[in-house]
């Protein structure tokens, strides 16, 4: 019983991990790409930078479903 309750956290920490660890890239490769296309048109800057925080917001939900079902994982399972 104790190797199953520690390999639910190790599951746990995993998927928070890798949750976090792809949120991140997608943040910087989002954050490059709304650069580099504000450089080559300024004046759609401002479209594109409402799109990059509707994105950006999508792109945050990933950890926190991540989060909740590792907590689900933990405390329920």
């Amino acid at each position: 019983m104790e190797v199953a309750e520690s390999l639910k956290f190790i599951a746990a920490a995993i998927m928070i991990g890798f949750g976090s660890v792809g949120t991140a890239l997608g943040f910087g490769i989002l954050g490059g790409k709304l650069l580099e296309s504000s450089a080559r048109q300024p004046e759609i800057a401002p479209m594109l930078q409402a799109k990059m925080f509707l994105i950006a917001g999508l792109l945050d939900a990933v950890p926190m479903i991540g989060v909740g079902i590792a907590m689900y994982l933990i405390f329920a399972a």
